[in-house]
């Protein structure tokens, strides 16, 4: 068991050796005998003690109150006030300090013992309540984040929806059927974006939440990625073509397929996204002994190199997307989704030539073999 350091801060040569003796005694490691303030200082900026024993009135400037004060707006150590007397004012004063107790001269072992002990205690809590203080902050300023992101980013399709619904309602009469037909597409699209932006800001809380969680399940793959690939195509039409290419050794792998889900959709979605001029979206399946392999492909717009390094980032998006509609959460999602699986990812791309995303995920697989 690592010994406990203590620092003695004592004016009185003799009262602090015999202080220092009880403590060796009781099997604390004293790193230093001190008698001012100033010394406290210097002490702390070459070693850290875990606790400081300090008299109140001590040599210098400073008293020991002052000292105890500075060390705490410094260091957060913990400090018990050493004195032969505890009036009134004096309590006052040190008590704005956050001192861990007193200890009267002389001092008894027992209550010497049994004073540090808790004052250590009780600062453990404390530090493990500032973190947990700290975090919460966090998660708030993240969630406000969230909010206010959304708030912004839903407002452009619900004027869409408004928009489109007034045109319909004053002139429909008057509206051609293709007119009709590109209003109540443009309210679905917009609907559709509303949607995923939710649902995005969801999955992002819930994984800062510590509530995303990983829970693999049998997964016959193939099977799913077809499934997923004919999902996308119906709703793509004809400007797209979604190809799925196997390679290697498939059967069921342990994957959590809910997390899976949103990697290749969020994949795929900004193949598509980023493919304006619409064309071929590869999804290749690689499977070897012990890792799936999923690269999917696009022939699109690409990233500048200088976002490459932002990729994963909420919120973030590249320079060259112009008028497509996103909030940079998708990439997010599918990092944290990679994560929890243990995972890798990375990609290849060159503005104006398209995108590779390549994501490694290990798995246990029985072998059997799957044509090509």
């Amino acid at each position: 068991m690592t010994q406990v350091k203590v620092l003695i801060v004592e004016d009185e040569l003799l009262i602090a050796k015999g202080l220092a003796r009880k403590l060796e005694k009781l099997d604390y490691q004293i790193i230093e005998i001190v008698s001012s303030g100033e010394m406290v200082l210097e002490t702390l900026l070459k070693q850290k003690p875990d606790i400081i024993l300090m008299d109140i009135v001590i040599k210098g400037d400073m008293d020991g109150i002052d000292t105890a004060r500075k060390v705490n707006q410094l260091y957060q150590i913990p400090v018990i006030y050493l004195t032969a007397y505890a009036d009134d004012q004096t309590l006052a004063r040190a008590e704005g300090t956050g001192s861990y107790g007193y200890i009267l001269k002389p001092f008894n072992e027992r209550e010497l013992h049994a004073t540090i002990k808790i004052a250590l205690q009780k600062h453990k809590q404390d530090k493990e309540m500032r973190q947990s203080l700290s975090e919460s902050q966090i998660l708030n300023i993240e969630q406000s984040r969230y909010l206010s992101i959304a708030s912004h980013e839903l407002r452009n399709p619900i004027t869409a929806i408004q928009m489109s619904a007034e045109m319909l309602e004053k002139y429909e009469e008057s509206l051609s059927e293709e007119k009709k037909h590109k209003h109540l597409d443009r309210i679905r699209k917009a609907a559709h974006n509303m949607n995923q932006l939710l649902e995005d800001v969801l999955i992002l809380s819930r994984a800062d939440l510590g509530r995303l969680s990983f829970q693999p399940v049998s997964l016959d793959i193939i099977e799913f990625c077809h499934n997923l690939v004919e999902d996308f195509q119906i709703s793509l039409g004809k400007q797209y073509q979604i190809i799925l290419q196997q390679q290697g050794f498939f059967s069921q792998v342990c994957l959590d397929s809910n997390l899976l889900s949103h990697i290749l959709n969020n994949l795929i979605s900004n193949a598509v996204k980023y493919s304006p001029n619409g064309g071929i979206i590869q999804l290749l399946l690689i499977g070897t002994d012990d890792i799936v392999i999923f690269k999917v492909i696009d022939h699109g717009i690409g990233m500048p190199v200088e976002f490459q390094t932002n990729l994963f980032k909420q919120f973030e998006r590249a320079s060259n997307v112009g008028n497509i509609q996103g909030t940079g959460l998708g990439l997010s999602i599918v990092k944290r989704a990679v994560d929890l699986h243990n995972g890798q990812i990375a990609v290849e791309s060159e503005e104006g030539e398209g995108t590779t995303f390549t994501v490694i995920l290990p798995c246990g697989l029985v072998e059997t073999t799957v044509s090509v």
